[in-house]
This record gives C-alpha cells, sequence and structure tokens, in this order.
C-alpha cells in the first residue's frame, strides 16, 4: 500500500493500492519466460545458467610443462624418487591458478596417497576435502574425484584428481590412509554415484536410502517432491516459474 495526496481530503495522505497489483493473494509468480531464455524471466547475457543461450566454451587441459615454480617441482620430483610407478600412475601435472594438480589413475589413487603421507619429503598428512564433479558432454570419464591435500609440516597444498566414468564409477578407498575421507567418500557416492571400493560403511549420507539416482549428476531431472509449511507449499523444481 502506498499514500497520496488527496486534496479532496484538505491533502491528509489516502492509501491506495499499487498501479498493477493484484488482489487475491499476498504474492504471486512472475510470468514464466520462454523455456530456454532464462531463469527467473532473465534474457541477455547476465544468465550463467545456461538458459539464457550463454555457452561455455571448455578448454581441454593439458600437461604443464616444467618448470612449474614455486615448491610444485619440489612436490612433483619427491613423488617421483619416492614412488617407482609414478610413470604410470600419474596422468599428468597441471599448474592452473597459482593449484597444482596430479590426475592420477583411478586404480592407483590409494597407493599415491599413501607416499603422499608417509614420505619424509612430502609429508601431506591431511586430506581435508574429497569432493565430485561431473563433466557431462565435456570428457568420457566423466565423473572426477578431488582430493584436497595439505601438508602441516611444509605448509604445502596439492590436488589430486581421479576421473571414471559413469558406467564404471569405481575406484579404490583411501579411509585406510585418511581417515577424515570417510563421511566425505560417502557424500560423493550420494550425490554422484561414484564407487569407492574398500569403504568400511558406503551408504547414503544425505538422501533417504531407497532414493533413486544422484541429484549432483547433470543429467539428473529437476523433479523433486513438494515442501509442505503450515498454511504453505513449495512446488519442486520442475514445477516453479520458468523450470516449466
Amino acid at each position: 500500500m502506498t499514500a497520496r495526496d488527496n486534496k479532496a481530503n484538505g491533502g491528509v495522505p489516502v492509501p491506495t493500492t499499487p498501479a498493477g497489483a493484484t488482489s487475491g493473494a499476498p504474492a504471486e509468480y512472475p510470468p514464466s519466460s520462454p523455456a530456454g531464455r532464462g531463469m527467473f524471466g532473465m534474457h541477455g547475457t547476465g544468465d550463467v545458467s545456461g538458459y539464457g543461450g550463454l555457452v561455455r566454451q571448455r578448454k581441454p587441459v593439458e600437461e604443464t610443462p616444467r618448470p612449474y615454480g614455486g615448491y610444485f617441482d619440489e612436490v612433483r620430483d619427491a613423488l617421483e624418487e619416492a614412488y617407482p610407478a609414478f610413470g604410470d600412475a600419474i596422468e599428468k601435472v597441471v599448474v592452473d591458478r597459482g593449484e597444482l594438480t596430479l590426475h592420477v589413475r583411478p586404480e592407483r589413487i590409494a597407493e599415491v596417497c599413501q607416499v603422499m603421507r608417509d614420505d619424509l619429503a612430502l609429508r601431506f598428512e591431511l586430506c581435508s576435502s574429497v569432493s565430485g564433479v561431473d563433466y557431462l558432454g565435456a570428457d568420457e570419464r566423466r565423473l572426477h574425484v578431488v582430493y584436497q591435500l595439505t601438508s602441516m609440516t611444509y605448509r604445502r597444498r596439492v590436488r589430486l584428481e581421479a576421473a571414471v566414468s559413469a558406467e564404471d564409477p569405481h575406484l579404490p578407498s583411501v579411509t585406510a590412509v585418511y581417515p577424515t575421507a570417510d563421511w566425505q567418500e560417502r557424500e560423493a557416492y550420494d550425490m554422484f554415484g561414484i564407487v569407492f571400493d574398500g569403504h568400511p560403511n558406503l551408504t547414503r549420507i544425505l538422501m533417504p536410502d531407497d532414493w533413486e539416482g544422484h541429484p549432483q549428476r547433470k543429467d539428473y531431472p529437476l523433479g523433486g517432491i513438494p515442501v509442505e509449511y503450515k498454511g504453505a507449499e513449495i512446488p519442486p523444481p520442475d514445477r516453479r516459474r520458468s523450470y516449466q
């Protein structure tokens, strides 16, 4: 409600209904935008969701030539010296945005983590994160697992990455090396369907046990179920606004 001066009423403000308002509901949905033209009515390049037609060009991830700079060369040299299977296990080494990433063959990930933790020249004692990424349409092995390792001794960080296909999403668990990976691997399993062989209790951690599918895969349908509150209901994503 707004107020306007009413000369007939001696200049006393009188409440009026704003132009364009519709009575009968406290709030209304905006008109749905055409499919594929932007979420919530967005048009043009401001929509980074892709609904507005913005296409992100992906560059292939290529190996970084040496020298890398900083301590990155020392980490690579130490791992290569301590791990005889380095040439077979490490697919490529990438330095990007100030971060060192070792791309590891999935079947070798637990071995590499063991060396990264135990070798005196490396001493990456902490695995702070295990997360999943879905590169649908950009990589045949679309499901990637990312491990963030930290050396408390040398104050260094390194990133390990292993890729598996959606048809065979298996790789060894690293919980025997890094116990902190326990629930993080369970979350990656729940959300992406990545199976960590040898995990002590690989069960869903966020979704119900009988839930079908893995919600953070990019080909997972919006779907969902209504969320009910007292006197209100939020529809599932595929029935909201311009998702329709």
